[in-house]
């Protein structure tokens, strides 16, 4: 894995010429290395070891704390002290100002060690979404100690009656009182409600855990404001704070109401909070106190921030899972004995076994696993290079690049999280009989994997987002600049021998989901238009991969590095597995998206 993040980073994102960028001018080539193999020890040695560990020795609750490995602790610590939390944050915030882009292909290797220990995701983004949107003190006392390890964050959303509906939230938040608004920390609200699926919701890694809740206040007559638009974002810890950072020995009214108990990821706690039951009384009073973020009902725009960010992060979750499967049963493949090749008269059964690699069929569900993790990572590590360039790239740049990654981080989130849990099954298919027992770590990585498609979102809610917005706002901008893009490297390719068939399938693929967003849109109706969001966004995904692995082809040109031999035609031999098995699909995802297949508007309950 290390040879093609490498070959990502350089010879095709050239992430070295980021240094060039006052930000990023105490870096080069050399340290970006440095945080890399750090990393990639870290990994090694405090996460692979205990992956299956704690899959087995899941969180409990002893009546008065969540119980987790010590290796779980030792990983955290290991990773906090890194300061891989803070990588890219500024100086005076104890970062290193490395480019977002190096960051997540450090943290890629955890994710592939152990994505059920976990690193700092959702702490991570709590406290970028603070250094967004919060004050002056709530970065200070809440952000920046998260960033350094000693707090860590969650984000808190869904409910049990609501699910990802956040118009029908119900968790309430009412001023504290005379003279709320004073509060050093922010007007000061007290949360009375219930939050689930809570990921790192409770536990005893870190000092205190800071909760980044939605909620609404209730207007004047007690009512809720209906809909998305009364949503607003308060910061809740777990133990009190005084506004000087210092905890006050006091707990905030949060409870553990229960702990999930899932297919996969059980290594890291999922939980049911209670807020405002009463069992805790910070200042005399129930009700769990928060102080709000930015402005009374823009909670959910702030928390979008957190969102868009955790959406990445998942999709480069769901391509490690797909990474260490492939790299799993590729390994087996290549050590495994059984059965003999077919040759021009049959099989001999009195020549000796051969590898299972060299089966025509092993090879191909090899390609395919193959092409669909090194494609995801070349995708999240793309849109992270998006992101360097939005925050660090000139106006036009930095343009550009929001409306690119408007327009992809549901293909970042969705395509992985779909794909590389199909390279898991496939894994699986390779050990055969083995690869379904725990003998074997196969079944693990289907099993973390098998969250992905519904964490930050579900597929359908990806796909709504996609049609439903993303490719018709601004006019179409993203899309149409996206397409220019797409279109430049068919043009670049259709002039270099061998890639000019496939620089013309991705052509004509284009022009077809062109064609089909025009379509599904005509009669400008929203119910007919997205009936089928979910096949365009299958279709969209596998257009953008096809162009991905386009360009990983042009840029595969390695003639001068003799040390890595095989990953040029490595590289071409995934791309044209892509193009050959897995380009044919679009048409027929578009095909209902283009006529506006009305079977599932017109099925009715009875008929199931």
């Amino acid at each position: 894995m290390r040879e093609t993040i490498d070959f990502l980073l350089h010879d095709w994102l050239r992430v070295t010429e980021l240094t060039s960028r006052e930000r990023f001018a105490d870096h080069s080539a050399e340290t970006f290395a440095q945080v890399i193999d750090t990393c990639e020890r870290i990994a090694r040695e405090r996460y692979a070891p205990f992956n299956r560990l704690v899959d087995t020795e899941e969180p409990r609750f002893d009546g008065e704390k969540v119980i987790l490995p010590r290796a779980t602790h030792e990983a955290w610590a290991a990773y906090a002290d890194s300061g891989m939390l803070a990588a890219a944050q500024d100086y005076a915030l104890g970062g290193m100002q490395l480019p977002y882009t190096v960051e997540a292909a450090a943290d890629a290797f955890f994710a592939k060690a152990s994505v059920s220990i976990g690193g700092g995701l959702l702490t991570r983004g709590n406290a970028g979404l603070l250094m967004a949107h919060g004050t002056a003190r709530q970065k200070q006392v809440f952000a920046a100690t998260e960033f350094s390890g000693r707090w860590s964050g969650t984000m808190c959303l869904s409910e049990p009656q609501a699910g990802s509906s956040l118009s029908d939230i119900t968790t309430r938040a009412e001023p504290d009182g005379q003279g709320f608004e004073a509060d050093p920390l922010g007007p000061r609200f007290r949360l009375r409600g219930n939050k689930m699926w809570i990921s790192a919701g409770e536990h005893e890694l870190t000092e205190n855990i800071i909760h980044l809740v939605l909620a609404k206040i209730p207007r004047e007559d007690g009512t809720l404001v209906p809909g998305t638009r009364g949503i607003s974002l308060f910061i809740v810890p777990k133990k009190m704070v005084g506004a000087d950072g210092q905890l006050s020995g006091e707990r905030n009214d949060v409870a553990l109401a229960g702990l999930n108990h899932k297919c996969g990821w059980r290594g890291t706690t999922n939980t049911l909070l209670n807020f405002g039951e009463g069992r805790f009384l910070p200042g005399g009073k129930p009700g769990a106190v928060g102080y709000l973020v930015g402005k009374p009902g823009e909670g959910l725009r702030c928390m979008f921030h957190m969102m868009n960010e955790a959406r990445i992060g998942v999709g480069l979750a769901a391509t490690m899972l797909g990474m260490a499967g492939y790299e799993a049963s590729l390994e087996y493949a290549r050590n495994r004995p059984q059965g003999r090749p077919v040759g021009p008269a049959g099989k001999d059964a009195s020549q000796p076994q051969v590898r299972l690699v060299e089966h025509a069929d092993i090879k191909r569900m090899l390609l395919a696993q193959k092409s669909y993790s090194e494609g995801a990572l070349a995708l999240e590590l793309y849109c992270a290079r998006l992101v360097d360039e939005h925050h660090t790239g000139d106006a036009e740049a930095a343009r550009e690049a929001s409306l690119l990654l408007e327009v992809l981080t549901p293909i970042a989130k969705s395509w992985p999280s779909e794909w590389c849990l199909e390279a898991n099954s496939l894994a699986i298919q390779v050990l055969g009989g083995y690869g379904y027992t725990r003998d074997f770590p196969v079944e693990q990585y289907w099993r973390d994997n098998r969250l992905n498609m519904i964490h930050e979102g579900t597929h359908g809610i990806q796909a709504l987002d996609l049609l439903g917005r993303k490719v018709v706002m601004d006019g179409g901008a993203g899309l149409k600049l996206l397409a220019a893009r797409i279109s430049a490297t068919a043009e670049r390719a259709g002039q270099v021998h061998g890639l000019a068939e496939p620089a013309n399938a991705l052509a004509g693929a284009l022009r077809r989901l062109g064609t089909a967003t025009q379509s599904a849109w005509a009669t400008g109706n929203p119910e007919e238009a997205l009936a089928n969001a979910t096949p365009y966004l299958q279709a969209f995904g596998h257009v953008v991969l096809a162009w991905i692995w386009l360009d990983l082809a042009l840029a595969a040109d390695l003639s001068a590095s003799p040390g890595r031999a095989a990953l040029k035609p490595g590289k071409l031999a995934a791309m044209r597995y892509f193009f050959a098995y897995e380009v044919p699909k679009i048409d027929a995802w578009l095909g209902v998206v283009a006529r506006r297949e009305p079977l599932t508007r017109e099925m009715r309950d009875e008929w199931f």
